[in-house]
């Protein structure tokens, strides 16, 4: 059974920093490519930040210098380490993880259930 599991979302003011974690449980962690999306009431699901299996980082141009994804394959772990939150940051975040099989092409994605990121005075 494939899971995602989503952690360290909360309230935080303006400026301040929060870390969210993604363990994931039922894949090869380390073949597959890692990412975090949001989403806002009345918005549709962006990327934030991805990480590829070769640990090559995107990140959407609204968080860049802000936000910093790493992965931690021994822990099967992906982190988005968000600095200098913005009320724009609010929204639920979701882990994302998905592999190309080869030959096929055929993707395998999978979703966490999301976490709630609150950024207010």
């Amino acid at each position: 059974q494939v899971q995602l599991v989503e952690s360290g979302g909360g309230l935080v003011q303006p400026g301040g920093s929060l870390r969210l974690a993604c363990a994931a449980s039922g894949i090869t962690f380390s073949i597959y490519d890692m990412g975090w999306y949001r989403q806002a009431p009345g918005n549709q699901r962006e990327l934030v930040a991805r990480i590829s299996s070769r640990s090559s980082a995107d990140y959407a141009d609204s968080v860049k210098g802000r936000f910093t994804i790493s992965r931690d394959n021994a822990k099967d772990t992906v982190y988005l380490q968000m600095n200098s939150l913005k009320p724009e940051d609010t929204a639920v975040y979701y882990c994302n993880a998905e592999f190309k099989a080869p030959y096929s092409g055929r993707y395998n994605t999978y979703w966490g259930q999301g976490t709630q990121v609150t950024v207010s005075s």
